[in-house]
């Protein structure tokens, strides 16, 4: 006679077995039409992430870390993610917003500390919240890696900088607008850029990653390509991890603060990445703390203009995937391609990073992007 306690554990073990070879189907199914997208854009490596339910169920590396080496990828590796680092950026001046330290309305250009007026506007004030959802009228038409563009006493050319339009009323996305954010967050944190958001943000959600190329290992880097249409090979872009050490020595805080790129040099894996992105699928808990308030993780995510449906810095998308919402921001310097997006009601998102494509564009977002995700997205959503 069979034991009942051996039946029910030879029952639980015919159940795990048929779900576990259900799922290795399902992910070599995913990985095989993945391998697809990769070839027809001629990818060097990518790193996945997949939330479903609010947890991480898939994360895979595919390709070269290095090419030169045929060093493969690994999901313990760390890319500089580009512009997805304005959304640590946003969420740190939050945090300081919730201390009481600012206002969303406060004079930009008083948190600066030099006059940020539109000059064809010299009335009309540039709020913080403007710089934050590129309505601010700034541009990058001038170069956007350190203040001196924009400040009046440096510059007598700053005027190009701003747009015809008046501030509040135009959207143009700014990577200076993000660069003078992290002048702001030192001034009101007494905390050096880098280490404001590895201490609040980063070490809270216990994820590897930062800044600061030299408080890293840099063994964990991947290295970045940029691809040439007309040879149809890559090139590596070592300057994506420069160290800028002399520019660190010489140090001024609350001004010297785009040699950290507050704009797009965060470097994280993108397995830590996803665990970020579940932290504002869940309005702004994470790893049970947390980081900013319901409201204001809101706020984030939703669209200040019709036609970019931007918000402070996360974007909506409702033509990514067909027929469905999500919320996030993408990256690309260097050769490098990232996505992060997720559906903050459905508990489900994706992380993709890839260090080398042939890229062609259809509206806002790269071919490679698109594939990518809907490929994601059919094998593990429906």
């Amino acid at each position: 006679m069979i034991h009942p306690n051996f039946s029910k554990t030879f029952t639980i073990l015919v159940i795990f077995l048929l779900q576990f070879c259900v799922a290795k189907a399902q992910y070599e199914a995913a990985e095989a039409d993945f391998k697809k997208v990769m070839e027809k854009f001629n990818a060097v490596g990518a790193s996945v992430a997949v939330v479903k339910e609010g947890k991480i169920v898939y994360t895979h590396s595919f390709g070269w870390k290095d090419l030169e080496n045929q060093t493969p990828l690994t999901d313990a590796d760390i890319f500089r993610i580009a512009s997805i680092s304005k959304s640590f950026s946003a969420t740190s001046i939050l945090q300081l917003v919730e201390s009481g330290k600012l206002s969303l309305e406060d004079d930009f250009g008083d948190l600066v500390g030099f006059r940020i007026r539109n000059p064809k506007f010299p009335d009309r004030k540039i709020t913080l919240k403007m710089a934050l959802s590129h309505t601010s009228s700034l541009n990058d038409s001038q170069g956007y890696l350190n203040l001196d563009l924009i400040n009046p006493d440096k510059n007598p050319d700053y005027a190009k900088c701003y747009n015809d339009y008046e501030p509040g009323k135009g959207y143009q996305y700014c990577n200076l607008n993000f660069n003078l954010i992290g002048t702001i967050i030192e001034k009101k944190s007494g905390e050096r850029f880098d280490r404001y958001v590895e201490n609040h943000i980063l070490k809270p959600l216990n994820l590897y990653g930062g800044y600061c190329v030299d408080s890293l290992d840099s063994t964990r880097f991947v290295k970045l390509y940029e691809y040439h249409a007309d040879t149809k090979n890559f090139s590596p872009s070592p300057a994506a991890y420069a160290p800028r050490r002399e520019e660190i020595k010489n140090y001024v805080m609350g001004y010297s603060t785009p040699i950290f790129s507050p704009t797009g040099g965060m470097k994280i894996s993108a397995t830590d990445l996803a665990k970020y992105m579940i932290m504002h699928m869940n309005y702004g808990a994470g790893n049970g703390v947390k980081i900013i308030s319901k409201k204001h993780a809101k706020l984030m995510q939703t669209k200040i203009t019709e036609e970019e449906e931007y918000g402070l810095a996360l974007r909506q998308a409702s033509n990514l995937i067909p027929d469905v919402k999500l919320v996030g921001h993408t990256g690309s310097a260097y050769g490098l391609y990232s996505t992060l997006f997720f559906n903050p009601k459905k508990k489900f998102g994706f992380v993709i990073i890839t260090n080398g494509i042939n890229a062609t564009y259809t509206g806002d977002f790269p071919d490679f992007t698109r594939a990518a995700i809907n490929t994601l997205y059919e094998h593990f959503m429906k």
